[in-house]
């Protein structure tokens, strides 16, 4: 398989907020959005395989990563975030693309296609949901209340919240917890993997994060399922306790014509669990609906080597 270069770059989004983003490889465009508090690190064996294929496309959101906060933290919001996917196409010319969301990147991408449905050539939802995904949360009922109580603590006492918070999240036994409670199969995701995403939520502001949470809980993005009318790919996992099955299933009922896969053993990132098998089946989805980037001659040098 060969191996393209990563190019880096940044660009002024609507309300002038600096969003970083990276592209490798050359061909049909593939955009991906990762959750919530994550980074690009989410979607590293799916820019391994399909980079040698097509053009492949991830960013940071506004507050996360290298991106920029915004200066008017009104602009925390799936609305911004869905812009910002928007303004990223545009400015690197695609006018239209195959895109991805994982977990809350399913509502972004929702909003986005809700903004501008004809930038979108096909869709693929993994452990991703379309409204509030709070309620019934690893099974229980209280993370609603949880994070109203500690969104006042935060008001009342940030700088003591800010270094629990950082404390909390990287944590090795936290770390644990978290794939004990259905966020990582341990038994399949490398650890290295959940580290990486924990020192990621904990380099976060906690403002911007309980911004876009409280935003994450107050979208509903139901009422545009039943628009989309291009080929759709759902996948779930048989064992995630944080965006449960239930979800991906509503998305799929929704969708006219949308295809489901639900990872066996799957956790709420079946992206990292399984990947070869969560590659070959958006491979699969993409050969079936035609999208398929130029055959490269056989002359065609490589576009220099990985940096993944």
């Amino acid at each position: 398989m060969i191996d393209f270069s990563k190019k880096t770059g940044f660009f002024e989004s609507f309300d002038g907020t600096r969003i970083y983003y990276e592209t490798r490889g050359s061909g049909l465009p593939l955009v991906m959005l990762y959750g919530i508090a994550c980074g690009t690190n989410q979607w590293r064996h799916q820019l391994k395989y399909f980079s040698s294929k097509f053009m492949t496309v991830v960013f940071d959101y506004r507050g996360h990563g290298r991106s920029e906060s915004p200066k008017d933290r009104e602009n925390l919001s799936v609305d911004a975030l869905a812009k910002d996917t928007l303004c990223l196409m545009q400015h690197l010319g695609l006018t239209k693309a195959s895109a991805w969301g994982y977990s809350f990147g399913a509502q972004v991408l929702i909003r986005a296609f809700d903004m501008q449905p004809e930038v979108f050539e096909n869709l693929v939802f993994i452990n991703g949901f379309a409204a509030n995904p709070i309620q019934g949360m690893f099974g229980l009922d209280v993370v609603s209340s949880a994070f109203k109580l500690f969104k006042e603590g935060y008001e009342q006492v940030p700088e003591t919240l800010s270094y629990i918070w950082r404390f909390a999240v990287t944590n090795p036994l936290v770390m644990r917890l978290t794939g004990v409670a259905g966020g990582f199969n341990l038994n399949l995701t490398s650890f290295k993997d959940v580290e990486i995403y924990a020192r990621g939520v904990s380099a976060i502001d906690i403002d911007v994060f309980l911004q876009l949470f409280e935003h994450m809980m107050d979208y509903n993005g139901k009422p545009v399922l039943s628009r989309i009318d291009i080929p759709t790919l759902i996948i779930g996992g048989a064992q995630d306790s944080v965006t449960p099955l239930r979800h991906q299933k509503t998305l799929h009922n929704a969708i006219k014509g949308s295809e489901l896969l639900i990872v066996p053993y799957g956790s709420h990132c079946v992206l990292l669990d399984m990947p070869d098998l969560v590659n070959l089946r958006i491979e699969k989805f993409l050969n079936q609906h035609k999208y398929k980037s130029p055959a490269r001659s056989k002359s065609e040098p490589p576009v220099g080597t990985a940096t993944l």
